[in-house]
């Protein structure tokens, strides 16, 4: 950088940059994993209980708590000079905390695929690693329009995704996870409620979803959660077995498991348009 970099983040904060961050604390498992991807493993101090992946960097790292209840004290003695949050998953007087000890934070909010695309450019403009995070940007772009090319023209599969149980939550409209099923050709059959409604089984099974997706987090669905769902065998899911158990990382987490989820997804609901992507 020539100069102090004046940027807007997602919360209309503006963060100066004089030079690349050195000390980063990322307070997003997502982010964590493309931090990583961007050549930024050494740059990172600090994660939270839940930042797995990459399995062989975070083992390393000291974990600062949770996303909803990071240890803020030791935050601030790790000396970042950027805390990276989201608007959503994490707290907004975390963040004013921070920032009132002159931590830099630098809040995120992604909600779409093309969000997210826009989201990894961001971080490259953010973290000093424009190039990297532009190619990476470009590739998945690239990805997207195929798919979108690719799945165009016959009608989207109706598709439950459940995100809790006990009681049974899912994902409505303006949601990462209501996008990304949009993009490879699946229709989320709640796509008319608000972000995060609270269903019953029996509303699931009156919108006849023709594929039911089981995910492993925020609730770690298992196979025993199956049963739940074959009370209704009248439903085109559990008639033809197309309940899937499946890593919810490629669902949710935003950067580089966008790729993957645009070069898996549309065989999962429409293997015959696979081959074109």
């Amino acid at each position: 950088m020539s100069g102090p970099r004046h940027l807007i983040d997602a919360s209309g904060v503006a963060l100066e940059l004089v030079r690349p961050p050195r000390r980063i604390v990322s307070l997003i498992p997502s982010t964590t994993e493309m931090l990583c991807e961007l050549g930024l493993a050494d740059a990172i101090v600090g994660i939270t209980a839940y930042c797995i992946e990459p399995r062989d960097v975070v083992r390393t790292k000291p974990k600062v708590g949770g996303e909803k209840n990071p240890d803020l004290d030791a935050i601030r003695a790790l000396a970042p000079d950027l805390v990276i949050a989201n608007l959503e998953e994490n707290v907004r007087d975390h963040v004013e905390t921070l920032r009132a000890w002159n931590v830099p934070v630098w809040v995120t909010y992604p909600r779409t695929v093309l969000e997210t695309i826009a989201f990894i450019r961001e971080i490259g403009t953010v973290t000093g690693t424009e190039a990297r995070a532009g190619a990476l940007a470009d590739e998945i772009e690239a990805l997207y329009h195929a798919t979108r090319a690719a799945m165009a023209g016959p009608p989207p599969v109706p598709v439950f995704y459940p995100i809790w149980r006990d009681p049974y939550m899912t994902i409505g409209r303006d949601t990462y996870v209501h996008d990304v099923l949009a993009t490879v050709g699946a229709s989320n059959v709640f796509g008319d409620r608000e972000r995060y409604p609270t269903i019953t089984l029996e509303e699931m099974a009156v919108r006849s979803p023709d594929v039911i997706i089981l995910p492993d987090e925020p609730f770690r669905f298992r196979r025993a959660h199956v049963k739940d769902f074959e009370a209704f065998p009248q439903v085109p899911a559990v008639r033809a077995g197309r309940i899937h158990l499946m890593d919810g990382k490629i669902f949710c987490w935003h950067g580089p498991r966008l790729a993957e989820a645009l070069r898996t997804l549309p065989r999962l609901f429409r293997p015959d348009s696979a081959s074109a992507i």
